[in-house]
């Protein structure tokens, strides 16, 4: 029924791993699949609710502008009506619709060092500000992340991911956490904690005449987006990283660092972003298994996710 609703709206129709999103002239509905990954549950119309109420109301930290706010939708006669609630069967986050042309993915050809410098100010400056979330920095906490990611990517061994690379990255990672337990206490603290975004990707950074609109950020799972604040910004550098954009990467990382003053920020910047190019790698990998994803689709995104594992085993070499 969503391809039936979208024709009807004339709206493009684009799906990530959890959501249908629906892009017309001006306006923008999201509506969340009814999945459950386990580090993210929409399987109920109650949590679909809820986590949509929670996007609007995060995502106003750092795009204040777009979150228009959570829509019904009801099914009548055999088809799904938007903003309708006489027989509520889903929700919808509803947004002003971004120009494609402001997206930095969009402007990689023409981004300059200064646009990522000014990017990495915004996010500094939030990270400085955003609330404490110290319970959610230790090693434990980022442990559980990883070997979740290490779990869920068993089944892509040999299909996204080599044996020996599958792992040297489980083997670093567990072998840093032994390493530097001391420091992650530190980092507690010292207030490196924060409520952040969790998702700081070229695809959601827009240059808008308000300013620049960071969206999208994680609300389906709090331990995602409560994080130390070098690994909620080096999502981004590890991206411009998988385009070739490593001096626009560096310019990122660096005014960010002179902002923060970040005693540990090389030490754990390839840690990091080890895991962030891994996380990527492992939900791109999911779309080999979701039943609304075409076939024809899967043999490119199979390359993206081995792609993005070559990634995470080039920054798993660069870990001290």
């Amino acid at each position: 029924m969503i391809e039936q609703l979208a024709r009807e709206l004339k709206a493009e129709l684009v799906q990530t791993h959890t959501s249908w999103v629906l892009l017309l002239k001006d306006t923008v509905y999201k509506i969340k699949k009814p999945v459950n990954f386990g580090f993210l549950d929409y399987s109920t119309l109650e949590k679909r609710k809820v986590n949509c109420e929670k996007e609007v109301l995060l995502n106003k930290r750092l795009c204040s502008s777009i979150y228009l706010g959570v829509v019904p939708v009801s099914e009548k006669n055999g088809r799904l009506v938007l903003e309708e609630d006489s027989n509520v069967v889903d929700f919808a986050v509803k947004m002003r619709r971004i120009p494609k042309d402001s997206i930095l993915l969009n402007k990689l050809s023409e981004i300059s060092n200064v646009q990522m410098r000014e990017i990495a100010k915004v996010i500094a400056e939030f990270h400085l500000s955003a609330e404490r979330a110290d319970e959610f920095g230790s090693i434990e906490i980022m442990k559980f992340n990883t070997d979740e990611n290490f779990k869920q990517t068993e089944k892509y061994v040999g299909i996204t991911i080599p044996q020996q690379v599958y792992e040297f990255i489980r083997d670093k990672t567990d072998l840093f956490y032994k390493k530097y337990e001391e420091i992650f206490e530190k980092r507690i603290k010292e207030g490196r904690i924060r409520d952040g975004h969790g998702d700081i990707r070229l695809e959601h950074i827009a240059f808008l005449k308000e300013g620049i609109c960071i969206f999208d950020c994680i609300e389906f799972n709090d331990r995602f987006r409560c994080t130390d604040v070098i690994n909620d910004m080096c999502f981004l550098s590890m991206e411009l990283d998988f385009y070739g954009k490593e001096k626009l990467s560096r310019a990122y990382e660096q005014e960010y660092y002179k902002i923060t003053e970040d005693p540990e920020f090389y030490l754990f910047l390839p840690f990091f972003k080890c895991y962030r190019a891994y996380v990527r790698g492992k939900v791109t990998s999911f779309l080999l298994d979701d039943p609304f994803v075409p076939d024809s689709q899967k043999e490119e995104i199979r390359k993206k996710a081995e792609k993005l594992f070559r990634l995470a085993y080039k920054y798993a070499q660069a870990v001290k």
